[in-house]
Formats: structure tokens, C-alpha cells, sequence
């Protein structure tokens, strides 16, 4: 670790312990550290002071800066700051120092000083003075230690510490006031309070941009997100990639009318589209009224039905693709529990790892890239004059809401498009060299080891699934207002079971899975019948029957036995065990000192009682 630093270096380390600006430095050194001169020194032409006056996350971050290497002269580093002019001008004094010592090596150096200033022009004495300058300085650093040390006017004018607070925290706001009418301000309140000296605006302004650092600046007064871009962005490549190794999805709304039958007004469609991140070739994409569950399902089942099963997918977190039908059991999702029993999602289940990209940040997903040239070959085709209804409300055109295409036409638009993009040549991303992103994927394809999706796959993503508990009764499953039932069903009443079924076309049955994801049987559905149809009554009186006679013939298939036979097995009764004798009878005394007498019980006369009672001859007495 140095042990030695100078006030430009202090500067550039930027350590949040020190004053920011060199002007504070000297401030800081002048009022505290030059009052122990055993700690700072002059060398080289500039004033160095030790570490130890500095504080210790300042000390810390001086070491790190060493990453184990020789560190840099304090004098070279001032001499990289330095503009090109003098630069120029310590060059032609190291020429001339050179050449001095070099004379006076064989003569007298006064001489040799004298003879070589009368040669170059210039005063003795000045030649003496840069011969003073590296007196002590070793050799290789005689270039920087001879630079003109002059900065021109380095002065600033007095300000009031209050007058210049005020200021930083009126300019330094989200409401981006102008410098001029937070001066003014300034004027009025040092006018009020009496602060003085007060410097001019150009002052103001000139030191508040050279203090207060242009990041901090940015994020004061146009916010976090401005500010990040003060920053380089992160350039990623995606040619490591195989095709169809990882893609990326996202869903994007057109600035176009459309139209559907039996909706009455027109509306904006939806494009969800699925894009292989190596050669960024739009490999699946699905049109629909609104960004939903299924129409993500249905763009992967485009994927897997013409190229493969995708090993990573980097999605949005929105509702559509973190739905439990699609990444259901993904224990990292942005939204909803993973609850106890939850269906695998269909990804999920196929074994596409899924990756969540930062909300609202575009640059995480490249697809938004093509959704933008998608916007200006789409959205503003002739094809879509008229339907076309700007990017914002404040940018619609003259022609705004005159026409609505139809939604077919819009769609066949939208392949045509697509294709054209995917065709397009030119193309400059890594992997693809000038080619087209059908041609870089068809090429890629043809060396890549991908999976091919199976018909049990395919028909897994082209139908929906849901948790739903079956009747406790019968077992049949209730789903959107429709019933389903198969015998198979009845082992599993009052259960959770799986229901899969095609959103698209309920009346088609659904396919029934343990939650574990055992196939159980296909469900059909159960249609109502009008409540006057006989022969509907009929027909299921007749299947009920059938039902009830397969049981019992499986019931007189498993009973081989009849309830008398089971009787005969099991063993006799065992005999009556004899009243048990008390040791000793208490006899129960009368009054009389006898034993008294236990009337017979009569239970004739009690029946005739009971009969007189019910006839209301005898009466009970009144207590």
C-alpha cells in the first residue's frame, strides 16, 4: 500500500469520506492535515500527504485500488491530466535537461548550463530552475516532474452557505425547475434573511455542475430510471446459444381496429409470439382479443408441434404466463402459491425450465425488438389505413377510428409479416452475419440436438387443465357449468382429480388424472334433457339400469358366500357362566324389626289399570 498521495489522486479515488472536488481537498488539507508537517512533503513539484491523516474507508479503498501491482507515480498520473500543450511544452524542457546533463558530464555543469541556454535561446537561469525541478527525482520520472504546474484561474467566488443550500435543494427536484426562477428565489430569500455574499447565476450555475456530479444531477431531477441510463448498459450475447436451446415470449397489443362477428364494437388485438434467442427468428405466435393463458398455450404448442421442445423460456410475470395452467409447480414464480396438489403447468411438465424477466424492463426481453419493426410493418401498412390509432392518445391521426379491418384479415396481415420478418436478409446480430433469422435457425438446426415433442405431449398442450374435487356421491366432475362422468369415476368420489379438457370445445369430454398425474379415464359429457323429453327420461332410466345390474353381477361376483354360510363359520356360543355367590346378605330390617316382605309382583292387575286409564275410567290423582 502507498503510503504517499497527492490531492489529484484523492480526487480520482472519489471516496464518499472525502470532499468531492480537489478544491475541497486543498480546503480539507489547508484547515487540518498541513498542521502536522511531519506528514506531508513537497516532491516531484507537488504536495503529498500520508495515508494516515485520511480516514479509514478512504484508507481501505486507496489499498484496493493496488490490485497488487506497482502503483502508479502520483507525479505520471498529474501528467495525464495535463492538456496536450503542456505536455508538448515538458517534453521540449526533458530535451533540453537531457542534453544539459549529458554536456556536463565532460565539463563543468555551470558551463554546460550556460552554453546550452545561449544554444536554445533561452535564460540561463530558467534552464538552472528546471535543473532544481528533478533534483532528486529519479530518472524516468524527470518528464512529469518538469510539466508547468500553472492552472490558470482556479479563484471562486464566496457564497453564502445558506444561499447555496437553498439553491441545490430548489434546483435538485423532480419538478425540474429553470436555474433562472430558482435564482430568483434565491435573490428574494437572501434578501429577507440577510445572506450574503450572494455570487451571480453563471457563478451559481458553473459551480453547481462542477460540484454536484451529473448522475446525481440526472436522478434528482428526472428520477431513478433516468439516472440508469447515465450508466452503460449491459450488452449480452446470445450467440452461445443452440437453436431452440432458450426463448424468450412476451405479448404486444396493436395500434390497429379490428373487428369480430357478434362483438359490437371493434377493439385491439393481441399478438403473443415466441422467439428462439440464437438466430431471433419468431418461431410460434397466436393471435387473440386479450393477452391470456390460452393463447400463450397455444403458441407453444406451435413451437413444439413444428420445432422441438425448447429447454429454457424466459417470460414475462404477467398473469397470462404465470398462470397455474401454464407454469403451474414453479416454485420461483413472481405471482400465485404454489398451493398443495397444484397440477404441474404444461411448460412445467415438459420440462422447460422458466427463467421471469425484470416487469417493465425491455431490454430483458429481445423479443421487444421485433415487436418494434413489427409495429411499423404492421401497424402502419396501407392495408391499416384508417384502422391505425397511433401509439398514444396525444399521436392519433386525422384518420383516426374512420374504418375496422376485419379480424381474418387482419390475422392472414399479420403472417404475411411475420414470415417477411423472419425472411428478411441484412440481418446484424452475431449469430447471424448479414443472413436472414430462417436462414441462421435452418442452418443451425441442421447440426443442433433438440427434443421432439410426442403425440401425449402435443395433446397435453391442446388441452387446459384444472384441480376439481369430484362429486362425494356419484364422482362426477362439475367445470364452467358442465358435467362429466364415466363409471371409473365412482372410486374416486369426493376426491381431487385433474381435469383436462380443450377450452374451445367443452362438449368434448374431458381426460381425467390423479393429481400425482396418473391417467384415471375419459369423462364424457353429461347433457341436460328438457324436462318433458320421455324418451331422454327413458334412455337414462335404461343406462341407469345397466349401471345398477353391472354391479350387481360384479357385487354376486365377489360374494361367494351367502350371510347364513359366514353364520355357519363362526364359532358356538360359549355357555352361560353361573351367578356368582355374594360372601355375606345384608337382610333389610322393618319396622316391626323383621325382615320385611317383597309383595309378588301382580302384572294382571297392573295391565287392567293401564286399560281402565286409556278408557278414561280412572283418572290419575291430581298433586
Amino acid at each position: 500500500m502507498r503510503e504517499w498521495v497527492t490531492i489529484a489522486e484523492l480526487a480520482e479515488l472519489g471516496h464518499p469520506a472525502l470532499p468531492a472536488s480537489e478544491r475541497g481537498l486543498r480546503r480539507l488539507a489547508a484547515e487540518a492535515w498541513q498542521a502536522d508537517p511531519a506528514r506531508w512533503r513537497i516532491e516531484g513539484g507537488a504536495v503529498h500527504y500520508h495515508v494516515s491523516l485520511l480516514p479509514a474507508g478512504a484508507r481501505h479503498a486507496l489499498a484496493r485500488t493496488g490490485n497488487g501491482t506497482r502503483p502508479q507515480s502520483p507525479v505520471w498520473a498529474a501528467f495525464e491530466r495535463l492538456p496536450e500543450g503542456l505536455r508538448k511544452e515538458a517534453m521540449r524542457r526533458h530535451r533540453l535537461v537531457v542534453e544539459a546533463c549529458d554536456a556536463a558530464a565532460g565539463s563543468r555543469k555551470s558551463v554546460a548550463v550556460i552554453r546550452m541556454a545561449e544554444a536554445h535561446g533561452i535564460a540561463a537561469a530558467t534552464l538552472r530552475g528546471w535543473l532544481r525541478l528533478v533534483k532528486g527525482v529519479p530518472r524516468a520520472d524527470w518528464l512529469p516532474a518538469l510539466a508547468p504546474r500553472h492552472a490558470g484561474r482556479t479563484a471562486q467566488a464566496d457564497c453564502d452557505p445558506r444561499a447555496w443550500d437553498c439553491i441545490v435543494a430548489d434546483y435538485l427536484r423532480p419538478e425540474c425547475p429553470a436555474f433562472s426562477a430558482c435564482y430568483e428565489r434565491l435573490r428574494d430569500a437572501a434578501a429577507t434573511h440577510g445572506w450574503a455574499p450572494v455570487p451571480s447565476e453563471r457563478t451559481l450555475r458553473r459551480r453547481l455542475e462542477r460540484e454536484v456530479p451529473r448522475a446525481a444531477r440526472v436522478m434528482a431531477r428526472a428520477g431513478r430510471e433516468k439516472a440508469q441510463r447515465v450508466y452503460p448498459a449491459q450488452r449480452r450475447t446470445r450467440a452461445h446459444f443452440a437453436p431452440l436451446e432458450a426463448v424468450n415470449a412476451d405479448g404486444h397489443t396493436f395500434d390497429v381496429f379490428v373487428t369480430l362477428p357478434g362483438r359490437p364494437k371493434p377493439f385491439r388485438p393481441v399478438l403473443l409470439a415466441v422467439q428462439d434467442l440464437y438466430s431471433g427468428k419468431i418461431v410460434g405466435w397466436r393471435m387473440g382479443e386479450s393477452e391470456c393463458w390460452p393463447l400463450v398455450r397455444l403458441a407453444f404448442l406451435d413451437v413444439l408441434s413444428r420445432h422441438g421442445i425448447p429447454a429454457h423460456a424466459w417470460l414475462d410475470n404477467g398473469r397470462a404466463f404465470a398462470s397455474k395452467w401454464m407454469t403451474g409447480g414453479t416454485v420461483n414464480r413472481f405471482r400465485f402459491k404454489v398451493r398443495e396438489g397444484e397440477p404441474e403447468g404444461l411448460l412445467t411438465s415438459v420440462g422447460v425450465q422458466v427463467h421471469w424477466t425484470t416487469p417493465y424492463h425491455g431490454q430483458a426481453k429481445p423479443i421487444e425488438r421485433a415487436f418494434g419493426d413489427l409495429c411499423e410493418t404492421i401497424a402502419r401498412h396501407p392495408a391499416c389505413a384508417g384502422a391505425y390509432t397511433g401509439r398514444s392518445t396525444q399521436h392519433k391521426p386525422d384518420n383516426h377510428g374512420s374504418r375496422a379491418i376485419p379480424f381474418e384479415r387482419f390475422e392472414e396481415l399479420v403472417a404475411a409479416e411475420i414470415a417477411r420478418h423472419n425472411a428478411r436478409p441484412g440481418r446484424r446480430a452475431a449469430a447471424c452475419a448479414g443472413r436472414s433469422f430462417d436462414a441462421t435457425f435452418a442452418e443451425a438446426m441442421e447440426t443442433a440436438l433438440v427434443t421432439r415433442a410426442s403425440a401425449a405431449q402435443l395433446r397435453l398442450f391442446a388441452l387446459a387443465s384444472d384441480l376439481v374435487r369430484a362429486d362425494r356421491e356419484s364422482g362426477e366432475i362439475r367445470l364452467h357449468g358442465s358435467r362429466y362422468w364415466c363409471e371409473a369415476l365412482v372410486e374416486h368420489a369426493g376426491r381431487q382429480v385433474i381435469a383436462r379438457f380443450d377450452p374451445q370445445d367443452l362438449a368434448a369430454g374431458v381426460s381425467v388424472c390423479a393429481p400425482d398425474g396418473r391417467f384415471i379415464a375419459e369423462a364424457p359429457l353429461i347433457g341436460d334433457a328438457r324436462f318433458d323429453d320421455l324418451d331422454a327420461a327413458r334412455a337414462h332410466a335404461r343406462a341407469r339400469g345397466e349401471f345398477l345390474r353391472a354391479s350387481r353381477a360384479a357385487l354376486e361376483a365377489e360374494r361367494r358366500l351367502s350371510v347364513a354360510d359366514v353364520a355357519d363359520l363362526l364359532p358356538a356360543p360359549a355357555p352361560e357362566a353361573p351367578a356368582a355367590r355374594p360372601a355375606a346378605v345384608r337382610l333389610v330390617a322393618g319396622a316391626s324389626g323383621r325382615a320385611a316382605e317383597v309383595p309378588e309382583w301382580d302384572g294382571a292387575a297392573l295391565s287392567r289399570v293401564v286399560d281402565l286409564m286409556d278408557r278414561g275410567v280412572l283418572r290419575p290423582r291430581d298433586e
